[in-house]
């Protein structure tokens, strides 16, 4: 019998087998369970997350023998059809193989035919942010006047890339990355159930590791169990992922601690040997500064798979939180600067040499912090450069530096990304009272208007503001400037003007005059 991959064998098949998602599942579970169940459900988020189990889960729950219900049986012929992939109302389709106009033309021809075995008829279209503007013309008439019959599920990683007029009329479920501690939990979970030993820390590198994909980290488990000889220990994940010994970053910390620049290069002369990613070794860093940090502010903090209690609480005592906080800084600035350097170490080291140059301008009893040991190799200055507060005169708050009445250029810099930062395109300032920042909604985008989107859009203008706001939105009457109705200009113009371009150039007046040729508008589009 062939090998069912962990990812296949332990795929949930219930609402309240899933991990994570709560947001999502309470609003599905409450539609099914009122008879309220929408026509067009649109699933967003990265891979692994859960889109298409949750829309192969609703569709078994439309079509359960027993009746619509959030708890489907699992043991009717439409629920194991279903979870066996062989029901025939339920029609899968990978946009991202089937973007021409004809193949979705192909495929709404029968949505008007009943279903032939369930209740309803499911269309699952995965990544159907690969459609061409042709073939979302063809689904739009269709999403917007759908027969009783037919339910949509859309399910795609990038939602920018959909036009709004389907964003309109679909609800939209945004699916966040699970947390390495839900991994971890599912992880263990499935090990237990298959009677595997394991080690906690190999459990947490392989959560982390998975970078919020559930289906990433049992991939990951599964090629575990493959390198392990079917167990799941530290030493063999951290060979496997290709993470440093955690015995060398605490010694690098304890020679940070110490300000002991020599042991500090020893350290790393003898790392390299084992040929480390100098990045995931910073990443390493980081993560053991944050815990480091963690166990300063909170003195009871439960134990850590990775990073032992007690090393944690013996670096809390020997160094100080304004030196962790400047370790962390320079830690995740020196990742990002890291590809930049000469060569990986060179880059590595000169992070740990910062490290120890800079220091806090005093500790809290007024003293002045130790200078770092010399090295046998070179100098270091006996009184190390210290960081100080900006002079009062050059900080600024931020409001005094956001034009609101820019809104467009506010909403640039807001960092928005997908459907919140349609519904801030959709937006037009009228003041700010206080705390209370008074908005127009363009009654185009109120369809984009969720209580989710608009806290969004708030924490995004509070952090830009530097301050907190809270948003007062209010309908339009009548048309109203907004970004989006600017940016819809903008994009007219450049389409004229490459039509005119196009209709004027030499070759294609040739094209005309010998051939007969003719310009089909639609597929006029403006560079850049």
């Amino acid at each position: 019998m062939s090998y069912l991959v962990l990812a296949r064998k332990w795929r949930p098949r219930r609402f309240d087998e899933l991990v994570g998602q709560e947001h999502v599942l309470r609003a599905l579970v409450n539609a099914l369970d009122s008879g309220r169940v929408h026509h067009a459900f649109l699933f967003t988020g990265t891979r692994g997350v859960g889109k298409t189990t949750i829309a192969r889960i609703l569709a078994k729950s439309l079509n359960c023998e027993k009746g619509v219900t959030s708890t489907p049986c699992g043991e009717c012929d439409s629920c194991r059809e279903i979870d066996e992939g062989r029901f025939v109302d339920l029609i899968e389709v990978d946009a991202a193989s089937r973007t021409k106009v004809d193949d979705t033309r192909e495929l709404l021809d029968n949505v008007q035919y009943a279903p032939t075995r369930g209740r309803y008829k499911v269309y699952l279209i995965d990544e159907v942010h690969m459609l061409s503007n042709h073939s979302f013309n063809a689904l739009l008439k269709t999403l917007e006047e759908p027969p009783p019959h037919v339910k949509f599920l859309l399910a795609t990683t990038d939602p920018q890339k959909l036009p709004v007029t389907v964003l309109s009329r679909c609800l939209q479920f945004n699916l966040k990355r699970l947390a390495p501690s839900l991994i971890g939990e599912r992880l263990k979970y499935i090990l237990e159930a298959e009677k595997v030993d394991y080690e906690p820390a190999a459990i947490g590198l392989l959560a982390r590791a998975a970078d919020g994909s559930l289906r990433d980290g049992l991939s990951l488990l599964d090629q575990m169990l493959a390198f392990g000889a079917g167990k799941v220990g530290e030493a063999d994940a951290r060979l496997m992922l290709g993470t440093i010994d955690r015995q060398y970053v605490f010694q690098l910390l304890e020679r940070l601690a110490e300000r002991d620049a020599a042991g500090l290069m020893a350290s790393v002369a003898a790392m390299d040997e084992h040929g480390p990613d100098y990045g995931q070794v910073l990443d390493e860093l980081a993560s053991l500064l944050q815990k480091v940090a963690l166990k300063q502010a909170v003195e009871d903090l439960p134990a850590d798979e990775i990073w032992g209690i007690t090393e944690l609480a013996d670096f809390a005592t020997a160094i100080s939180p304004e030196d962790l906080q400047l370790y962390y800084q320079m830690a995740i600035l020196g990742r990002r600067d890291l590809p930049l350097a000469p060569d990986p170490r060179g880059g590595f080291e000169m992070v740990l040499l910062r490290m120890l140059a800079f220091r806090p301008a005093a500790s809290p009893d007024g003293q002045e912090p130790p200078a770092p040991k010399a090295t046998t190799a070179g100098h270091v200055p006996t009184r190390p450069a210290r960081l100080r507060p900006a002079s009062p005169k050059k900080q600024r708050s931020a409001a005094t530096t956001i034009d609101l009445t820019d809104w467009r250029a506010v909403v640039s810099q807001l960092g928005l990304q997908a459907a919140a930062r349609q519904l801030a395109s959709h937006l037009s300032f009228v003041a700010l009272d206080g705390d209370i920042l008074r908005l127009t909604l363009d009654a185009r985008g109120q369809a984009l208007h969720t209580r989710q989107l608009e806290e969004r859009v708030a924490q995004a203008v509070s952090q830009l503001l530097g301050r907190s706001v809270h948003l007062d939105l209010e309908v339009a009457q009548g048309a109203i400037e907004t970004p989006a109705r600017a940016e819809e200009r903008e994009q007219q113009s450049r389409l004229e003007q490459a039509r005119l371009a196009l209709e004027s150039d030499p070759t294609v007046k040739a094209l005309k005059d010998r051939f007969g040729a003719v310009v089909q508008p639609d597929s006029i589009k403006p560079l850049g």
